[in-house]
């Protein structure tokens, strides 16, 4: 089964599921005076919703590729989860305006073993149901499909408060409904909350996984003429699309036929590993018959130690016919002076290395 199919199969569940509940709590909710339980029933309505939305951008991400869109439709569920993110946080404003309203209006509920009976199995529902759209959506990296399963998972804590409220007031007569009812709303609040800050990293271009990255830089470093992986850039344009570059520090004897082989390879072999389509791959070259090369390495690799937020140097490269030094220095995003420190390692460079041009570039550290 595809992976559209099988987010629609999962989140037709998921409908199916939360509309049966939805329609039991309200009943239960009204007829008990409960407005904890009907909260509850408010909130599983926008779960369907949730879904059903996830449906929509499931099949609308799937299309192909056209001139106006090149890379597809993927990012289109970026879309729908923000959406879902915002049916989530309203639902969350209106169950706290309410809430509040019956702390100032307050009524007694009238719980019976049914309403109970119906609260627990709601709880055992969510619990299988948030398990089962979580996995799910972690399997097929859909995150509207985790969006939706986080929300399913609080709502079984929902509503354990909710019957764990009318528990309390069968047994000493206390009614803390409106404040559950509050607990309930903030909870959803924080959700809805997390999942648009979640979307809205992801559309803003988030920090690849530790995972993944390593997992490329693996794959890459496998080669034997790799001598080292660097300046890996991985886009997402959703729906399990990534394509991403690299730079790769090779020998500078290898002929230009044999250059354009190692990348084809690399491509190759990374698509096989990691589903990633490495779509250009840029050359350091490194000197293999300079002895003055590695004793630069070592020094360089010396001096920026004393610079915290200076991480890593690579593409060292010394051009004896022109006395030219160039390497690219990776610089933590949170050093404020990155030009500073370029300019004080150059300085100390340069007095060692007297008569010589050196050249920094500037790097971060986009990925593990």
């Amino acid at each position: 089964m595809n992976r559209t199919k099988k987010i629609v199969q999962t989140s037709i569940i998921g409908i199916i599921a939360n509309v049966f509940l939805a329609a039991f709590k309200a009943f239960i909710g009204i007829i008990s005076n409960s407005v904890a339980i009907t909260m509850d029933a408010v909130n599983n309505l926008s779960d369907a919703m949730s879904s059903f939305i996830t449906i929509v951008g499931a099949r609308l991400s799937a299309k192909e590729p056209d001139k106006e869109h090149p890379y597809g439709y993927g990012r289109i569920e970026y879309l729908t989860t923000m959406v879902i993110g915002v049916i989530i946080l309203y639902a969350g404003i209106t169950s706290l305006i309410e809430s509040v309203q019956k702390i100032i209006n307050p009524a007694t509920p009238d719980y019976s073993a049914a309403a109970l009976i119906i609260v627990t199995a709601a709880i055992i529902v969510k619990i299988l149901l948030g398990l089962y759209t979580k996995r799910s959506g972690e399997k097929l990296s859909s995150d509207s499909l985790v969006a939706s399963g986080k929300d399913a998972l609080n709502d079984s804590i929902i509503s354990a408060s909710t019957l764990l409220a009318a528990i309390i007031f069968i047994t000493t007569g206390l009614s803390i409904e409106a404040f559950v009812g509050i607990i309930i709303a903030v909870m959803i609040i924080k959700t809805g909350f997390e999942t648009l800050k979640e979307t809205i990293g992801e559309i803003l271009g988030a920090r690849i996984s530790t995972e993944i990255s390593r997992s490329v830089k693996n794959s890459i470093n496998s080669f034997p003429e790799v001598n080292g992986v660097y300046d890996l850039l991985i886009h997402d344009y959703g729906n399990q699309k990534l394509v991403g570059s690299a730079h790769i520090e090779i020998p500078d004897d290898i002929t230009v036929p044999q250059i354009d082989k190692l990348e084809r390879q690399i491509a190759t072999k990374v698509l096989k590993d990691t589903g990633i389509v490495i779509s250009g791959i840029s050359i350091y070259s490194m000197n293999t018959s300079n002895q003055k090369a590695i004793e630069l390495r070592a020094k360089v690799n010396e001096i920026i130690k004393d610079y915290p937020n200076a991480l890593q140097m690579h593409g060292l490269y010394i051009d004896e016919e022109e006395k030219k030094i160039t390497f690219d220095l990776v610089i933590s995003f949170k050093e404020k002076d990155k030009k500073g420190v370029i300019d004080k390692v150059k300085e100390r460079v340069e007095k060692i290395y007297e008569g010589y041009d050196v050249q920094i570039a500037l790097d971060y550290d986009y990925s593990d």
